[in-house]
């Protein structure tokens, strides 16, 4: 079917997609682009096609036709691409034995690279602090490259659980600039969590309370601290030599 009317009750349910508020209430969001949509289809989260009609893009799957000012309309991008994906919200695994914990990241930029360097770097399972930037934020799918769906990614009250991984025998690994123990000499562990704070403050006091050990980056002097997307990266890096 073609839709040319922005005023049409699909095309605004479809807009109202780039809200958290709807996206939680329906469970689903958007894509866009080529390269995000098949990252969601082959992973079997894409529900349907939103694609601009004359394109051609030969998936098996439930396609809306829709006109150039409707895409505009859709489209939180300064130029919005002629192909868009509904997916349904990810689904949740077993956390497996490589936890990457972040509390309260705000950046949607950091979140991506974050998940990308999850993914790059073998860790199962990413926590969310219920405080984090939205999953689902487009900033963020963009950001990932479409890694989000390559990883269980589920958010929770960390006070409540970070002792229940303590009491599934994972060690709980906060982050700071300074102090603790230096990366280099961390030995290799089975089971871990490791925790990414606040891009401004770090750690709250009341989750690095939660800590079993606090690791940091050695660096010259000259740098103080680095982005937590990249301290993020050599940290997993390092973990999974």
């Amino acid at each position: 079917m073609l839709y040319t009317s922005i005023d049409n009750k699909k095309i605004k349910d479809i807009k109202k997609l780039n809200t958290k508020k709807y996206r939680d209430k329906c469970s689903k969001f958007l894509v866009e682009g080529e390269h995000l949509v098949l990252e969601a289809y082959k992973t079997g989260y894409l529900e349907e096609l939103i694609i601009e009609k004359d394109v051609i893009f030969p998936i098996d799957i439930e396609t809306s036709y829709v006109t150039n000012n409707v895409i505009n309309y859709i489209s939180e991008l300064e130029t919005p691409q002629n192909i868009m994906g509904i997916c349904k919200k990810i689904e949740k695994k077993e956390y497996g034995s490589r936890i990457l914990i972040l509390d309260n990241i705000q950046d949607p930029g950091n979140l991506g690279t974050i998940i990308r360097s999850c993914v790059a770097f073998n860790i199962d399972t990413i926590i969310l602090s219920e405080n984090c930037v939205d999953l689902y934020n487009s900033k963020v799918i963009r950001a990932s490259q479409g890694l989000l769906f390559h990883i269980n990614i589920v958010r929770r009250d960390l006070l409540l659980e970070i002792p229940y991984l303590k009491d599934r025998e994972y060690k709980i690994l906060g982050t700071r600039v300074t102090h603790g123990k230096s990366l280099k000499l961390l030995e290799k562990i089975s089971k871990f969590a490791i925790i990414m704070g606040n891009e401004g403050n770090g750690i709250s006091e009341e989750v690095a309370e939660l800590c079993d050990e606090f690791i940091y980056i050695d660096m010259n002097d000259k740098c103080e601290s680095l982005n937590v997307g990249v301290a993020t990266s050599i940290i997993l890096y390092e973990l999974d030599k």
